[in-house]
């Protein structure tokens, strides 16, 4: 099969109905930038100005941002009625993009510095470490060592901390100190809070003075991971959440600019749409190691010289089932943002996208929990790289 040119791969992906990341304008890189410069905070690059009136936000002396994982603006908009308050905010326009791989690692750091995951180094849920050769896991930072050599970027968290603005972080302990937490989000003070009430609650008390919140939750991409976006419980999840963000609305200080995003989007699985690299021999030839998620695959070749035989024999098993590119493609097409040179051993020899429902598995290195995972994301899908980007002003 010959393999694809930059133009030809682009063309592919419009054809498929991708979106292809945009670091620039409305997008997750433009939130806490934009949120920057609505506090006065500006940089000599102008990249906080810019993305605050990409944004539209005013400034303000108090901001509270909360991060709803797994929360993405088709899948809200499909279920709005479990949530009324969020439901009050919507509007066809807004929504951002997120990058790519559409995951929670590779968002955490777009979110956290403004930046692309060329720069950061945070490109999926696993990659192969370079330098020792095993998979890593992003999201729990094992086999990844010091994150600030990973990810050398200034987090936008830290630029308002040096210009004097208050920051607090709101999560669970376990994130306190996470490897993710001091790659993406250092900066500010950390505040301990498990339940989502306990989190409004420390939220609000924070912006009594003039300052900067960030609030995660996470519950809602859990449920949706093991039931699906499409089930009951994921609605009642959802609605859980939007009761404590109207709360959180209702008690924050007069002149709070509320801000609430996520970092993805969700799809449920077609699991007769599933195929395995152990069992595909297709798909195993000439492969070391496989990485990434099921929706987003980094492909490790055994020979460096090998990824375009790779490519191709993944084009000829998985056909329109995904959208395969070599890493020099992908870099060239610029899913990825500019790439640093730490960070481009990280990527996979080979990319790979699903497309509709469909997923790529290794059952010799995923956990057998981890392949009956009913909602997933990761690809370049509306479904999977929009996200809401709701906002009011208390």
């Amino acid at each position: 099969m010959t393999t694809p040119t930059t133009t030809q791969l682009s063309e592919s992906a419009q054809r498929l109905g991708f979106l292809i990341p945009d670091t620039t304008g409305r997008s997750l890189s433009s939130v806490l930038p934009g949120v920057a410069a609505s506090l006065g905070v500006l940089d000599e690059a102008g990249r906080n100005e810019a993305a605050q009136q990409a944004l539209g936000l005013a400034p303000a002396e108090r901001v509270c941002v909360v991060l709803v994982d797994g929360l993405g603006f088709e899948n809200l908009s499909e279920r709005s009625g479990h949530a009324p308050f969020l439901r009050s905010l919507l509007s066809d326009d807004a929504h951002l993009t997120c990058g790519f791989p559409s995951t929670t690692a590779v968002s955490m750091g777009i979110f956290g510095t403004g930046s692309s995951p060329g720069r950061t180094g945070m490109l999926g849920y696993t990659v192969r470490n370079p330098h020792t050769g095993v998979i890593a896991n992003m999201v729990s930072w094992t086999g990844l060592g010091e994150p600030e050599a990973v990810q050398r970027e200034t987090t936008v968290l830290e630029e308002i901390t040096a210009a004097g603005v208050a920051v607090t972080t709101v999560g669970p302990a376990r994130f306190a100190q996470s490897g993710m937490t001091r790659a993406a989000l250092r900066g500010g003070r950390y505040w301990v809070a498990e339940s989502l009430a306990d989190r409004v609650d420390a939220a609000a008390y924070e912006l009594i003075q003039p300052g900067l919140v960030y609030l995660y939750w996470g519950d809602v991409d859990k449920v949706g991971h093991h039931e699906g976006a499409q089930s009951w419980q994921w609605g009642d999840e959802l609605e859980a959440a939007d009761r404590e963000i109207a709360r959180l609305a209702r008690i924050l200080p007069p002149g709070t600019r509320l801000v609430v995003t996520a970092d993805h989007g969700m799809i449920d699985v077609d699991f007769s749409r599933r195929w395995d690299v152990a069992a595909v021999p297709g798909l195993s030839e000439g492969v070391k190691v496989v990485a990434g998620e099921p929706r987003a695959v980094h492909v490790y070749s055994r020979k460096a010289s090998g990824a375009a035989a790779v490519a191709s024999r993944w084009r000829d098993v998985l056909g329109d089932g995904a959208l395969v590119a070599t890493r020099d493609e992908v870099i060239e097409a610029g899913w990825f943002g500019p790439v640093a040179d730490h960070v481009e051993a990280y990527i996979g020899d080979v990319i790979v996208a699903a497309t509709g429902a469909g997923t790529i598995v290794d059952s010799r290195t995923q956990s057998a929990a981890s392949l009956t995972l009913r909602g997933v994301h990761g690809s370049l899908t509306p479904r999977e790289m929009r996200i809401p980007f709701l906002t009011l002003t208390t």
